[in-house]
């Protein structure tokens, strides 16, 4: 994890802050060229956040013009570590039509409490506001391509 926010920084820094006092002159000037016109760039959307506090959640989830799907997890869980990347795939194959909240239950006890997470992984999917489905455990590829798509034919 460590790991990935180093490289992420690093990634993400504009280059004027990237610093390599072992390069010499001209390799240096490697960093401050643009990128040649064959290049492409692109930006990768982001299918899913990791909720920060409520402030967070309301404006995020319970504010979204979109559906929502409400990942309640916790580091240690197992099962959870499983579905969260089938649940992103499914989330991903709608291509912007419906969005993934991420909830740490050990970071965020207190909206756990509020939407009644007894176990994790619990999965609850959200539109305006309101809990429209949900489901508790660990669900195959099909299971979570038929409970998204149910979210967004609502």
């Amino acid at each position: 994890m460590a790991y990935r926010l180093i490289v992420r920084r690093i990634w993400n820094a504009p280059v004027k802050d990237i610093r390599c006092p072992h390069l010499c002159a001209s390799s240096a000037s490697l960093f401050s060229r643009a990128p040649s016109p064959a290049v492409s760039v692109t930006s990768r959307r982001n299918v899913s956040f990791s909720v920060q506090d409520q402030e967070d959640f309301t404006e995020r989830v319970i504010n979204s013009s979109l559906p929502v799907l409400v990942d309640f997890h916790a580091h240690w869980c197992g099962p959870c570590k499983i579905l969260g990347p089938r649940l992103e795939k499914a989330v991903a194959k709608q291509q912007g039509r419906v969005a993934m909240a991420k909830v740490d239950i050990d970071e965020h006890t207190d909206l756990a409490i509020e939407y009644g997470v007894s176990a994790v992984p619990t999965v609850i999917a959200m539109r305006g506001g309101d809990v429209i489905d949900q489901f508790v455990g660990i669900k195959d590829e099909e299971q979570l391509d038929s409970f998204v798509g149910k979210l967004i034919e609502q």
